[in-house]
């Protein structure tokens, strides 16, 4: 064994990355609790830092593997990766922890989390800076991220926890940090400011102290492997966040408004008959359901209950969150919480009497911790009364422990029990995801007997997170999807920055559920990265926050298990998901693309050869089924909810347009029929008329399905081909099959569509491309990184 192990540490979370390599005893190097602590390290072996310029993602493991090979480490080596947690760019800081993630995974090592900011200190620190000092970090939009700290000899205390304010009211929040510190703040200066927010701001920030050395502004690697670790676990670690998303922010001021949360209708709508409805709905509390608060309160809180107007003035508080849960249009429970100093104070949680011993509360309190853990806490506290035992050992069961009494806390001057302890995870391992897990293989006796290459593709381009493992004969092992429909039903549509948040919260969870999927399928023990001999992953197109996600992870993972990294294009991962139903077909062909983001028509005239003959002006079909759907108040997301309406209504109801249908060319566009059925919508309520839902539904599907179907013919009999394919989302949709299956037989044109799971995003179908890059050495370098739009003419 080799005399010392090393710990491996970086950070991209503004323009520079950092990257530390720190010496241990080989003796510690399984020994998770020495490695949590800084003063496991003997010495630093190498810091490197340089400016990225929001580069990051294509520099990072090049520098990584820079700074091993100029020590003279092997990645076997490593016992343990740290990672920045930020607070800062809020790219920067997923870039880091998701290659982190990837990295850890691969390894078999733990992952540690460290403050951005407590790195900036300890750097300070090391290079001799002593006393009171504030750290400020950019944090965009005219914000700084402030933190007040201690630094002696001895070492670095933290003062204040994680905060984000307008860098003009730094000052402000300075003397009152001060003040709740009992200390004055009459003399509100410090021994030394420092913090890239200086760069900006350094005349807001001068007059609060002597201005350190610019070289200290910066993280660094140095500080990285000084400062205080948390973490162990790659799969529970998360950024620092200090604020929620926009949209979560206005959605907290619309429902602050009585009226805000009246007639709000989110998520797939269920309609007479269905079996499919969910007993409990869980969304944000509005003030229009703060007087069923009240009266849930005078049920279960006798004398302690709040007033509605007390529940209605917490709810547009910043630092607050509340949610509730509902039977259909009855709240049944809810929990508030109040986020200050790095812990969630449980202000209010309670059930329904006859609704309890069903995890709405533990549910409930999962919810306020995750809105929580993204304000910055750590920890969670609350009150119950001494004499509840059973509420007690509720809390026990998640990780809550007794840390005092409160004298005569309550009305009648019953005790109070406190108890306190970390946030408690979500009660599933996917960020509370619905997760879909296919074996969709056959067992063997042996990994030696899977067929070669083994391939883990992964895909994150909008809402799905998901992974999938195919072998060398093309067979898929597992397929594995989290759904976030649930987290974006609420806000009408997906949520970018929500989007980018739960994937990286949910893509260890993802692979792992995948590896093992694989290895059930195989019929061995465990499948690990090593064992596999490619990564692959969607690079574009799709949103940047979430692609980012998964291409550092698998950036990480392929370099962590020393695999060759393979970058799919995702609609090309559409036109294979086709391959999953007709393994046997072959191009030429000619594909609808039909989806949320994408319309049009593509000749395949090989694999990797495509002309794309026709695409959308404007609305994407997907797009215009929302929009909709949104104009009927039906939720989202559009597509189910339009097709079971569909079906029961009159295609010929209403004659809505039928756009660009005799245009002569391969053109789309959805706008004009999205308009058209807005304009009738408001017609018919200006009338006072009720609206005809099911023949609106109809009328609509039928007027998107005669255009595509006319258009796809065109472009059949333009090419010659005689296989037709379709993909993407919209693919799923009954009225649309349908009508390509009639046209195609008519015509003596083979139809595949890929199976109803298939339609949406998956990894199964970037696999299926990976294996075939894959033969064609077709492989990425550390540099990859994504792009919001990448045409399916261009070759990669």
């Amino acid at each position: 064994m080799a005399e010392h192990a090393y710990i491996l540490a970086f950070d991209t979370a503004n323009e520079v990355v950092a990257v530390g390599l720190g010496r241990i005893d080989a003796a510690s190097r399984d020994d998770v609790a020495t490695l949590r602590r800084p003063c496991a390290l003997s010495d630093i072996a190498a810091v490197r830092e340089v400016e990225a310029h929001r580069a990051s993602n294509t520099v990072l493991l090049s520098l990584v593997d820079d700074v091993l090979d100029e020590a003279g480490v092997s990645k076997d080596m490593i016992a343990a990766v740290v990672c920045g947690r930020g607070p800062g760019s809020f790219t920067g800081v997923r870039i880091c922890m998701a290659t982190a993630k990837g990295a850890a995974s691969a390894l078999e090592v733990p992952l540690f989390g460290v403050s951005t900011l407590d790195a900036v200190a300890w750097n300070a620190w090391a290079q001799g800076l002593r006393g009171r000092v504030l750290v400020a970090a950019d944090a965009m939009r005219k914000e700084v991220y402030p933190v007040l700290f201690d630094i002696a000899e001895a070492g670095v205390s933290r003062l204040t926890a994680d905060a984000v304010v307008k860098a003009v009211d730094a000052p402000a929040w300075a003397a009152g940090a001060l003040q709740a510190l009992g200390e004055s703040a009459d003399a509100c200066r410090f021994d030394a400011v420092l913090g890239d927010g200086l760069v900006k701001y350094a005349d807001i920030f001068e007059p609060l102290g002597a201005v350190a050395d610019e070289s200290l502004w910066a993280v660094s690697g140095r500080g990285l492997l000084l400062a205080e670790r948390l973490g162990a676990d790659p799969a529970t670690l998360l950024p620092v966040y200090t604020r929620l998303s926009d949209a979560e922010e206005n959605e907290r001021i619309r429902l602050a408004k009585e009226d805000g949360g009246k007639n709000l209708r989110t998520g797939v709508q269920l309609f007479e008959g269905s079996q499919d409805a969910a007993p409990i709905d869980y969304r944000p509390l509005d003030a229009a359901h703060a007087a069923d608060v009240a009266r849930l309160e005078q049920m279960t809180m006798g004398s302690d209950a709040w007033k509605a107007s007390l529940v209605a003035d917490e709810l547009p508080r910043k630092d607050r969150t509340w949610w509730a849960a509902f039977d259909g249009p009855v709240l049944v429970g809810y929990c508030g919480g109040w986020v200050v100093d790095g812990q969630v104070q449980i202000l209010k949680i309670a059930t329904d009497p006859a609704y309890r011993r069903r995890g709405i509360a533990a549910e409930l309190i999962a919810l306020v911790a995750s809105d929580a853990r993204n304000l910055g806490a750590t920890e969670m506290s609350l009150e119950v009364r001494a004499s509840n035992a059973g509420a007690q050992t509720f809390y026990e069961r998640m990780g809550l422990a007794n840390i005092g009494t409160r004298p005569h806390y309550y009305s009648d001057r019953e005790d109070a029990t406190i108890m306190s302890g970390p946030l408690p995870e979500a009660r599933r391992d996917v960020a509370g995801m619905r997760l879909h897990v296919d074996d969709v293989a056959g067992g063997t006796d042996a990994c030696e007997t899977a067929s070669h290459p083994l391939i883990l593709a992964i895909e994150s381009s909008c809402d799905e997170t998901a992974a999938s493992i195919v072998d060398g004969t093309g067979a898929l092992l597992s397929d594995v999807v989290a759904s976030q429909i649930d987290f974006h039903s609420r806000f009408g549509g997906v949520v970018p920055e929500i989007a980018s948040r739960k994937h990286i919260e949910a893509i260890c969870g993802v692979c792992d559920e995948c590896l093992e999927s694989a290895a059930r399928s195989l019929g061995v023990r465990g499948l690990r990265w090593r064992d596999l001999d490619a990564v692959a992953v969607t690079y574009a197109p799709g949103l940047v926050g979430a692609l980012v996600v998964g291409v550092a992870f698998a950036k990480g993972a392929a370099w962590g298990a020393d695999l060759p990294l393979i970058a799919v294009n995702h609609l090309e991962g559409h036109l294979y998901a086709n391959k999953i139903a007709t393994p046997d077909i072959q191009p030429p062909m000619v594909v609808s693309l039909v989806s949320g983001g994408h319309t049009m028509l593509v000749h395949v005239r090989d694999w990797g050869d495509y002309v794309t003959m026709g695409s959308t002006i404007d609305d994407a079909v997907g797009e215009a089924f929302d929009k909709v759907a949104k104009a009927l108040g039906l939720g989202y997301p559009g597509g189910p909810i339009i097709s079971k309406l569909a079906a029961k209504g009159d295609p010929k109801a209403i004659d809505f347009p039928r756009a660009l249908m005799h245009s002569g060319d391969l053109r789309f566009s959805l706008s004009g029929l999205k308009t058209a059925v807005t304009t009738y919508i408001q017609k018919e309520q200006q009338a006072g008329r009720e609206l005809d839902m099911p023949n609106i539904a109809a009328s609509f599907q039928q007027a998107v399905v005669d255009v595509q179907v006319k258009k796809a013919m065109a472009a059949l009999d333009e090419t010659g081909a005689r296989e037709f394919c379709v993909g993407g989302g919209v693919s799923a949709n009954p009225g649309l099959r349908a009508a390509y299956e009639k046209a195609c037989k008519k015509r003596g044109v083979r139809l595949s569509m890929p199976p109803l799971s298939a339609c949406g995003d998956q990894a199964a179908m970037i696999a299926l491309v990976a294996h075939d890059r894959y033969k064609q050495g077709k492989f990425a370098d550390w540099s990859l990184d994504v792009k919001a739009h990448a045409p399916l003419d261009e070759a990669y």
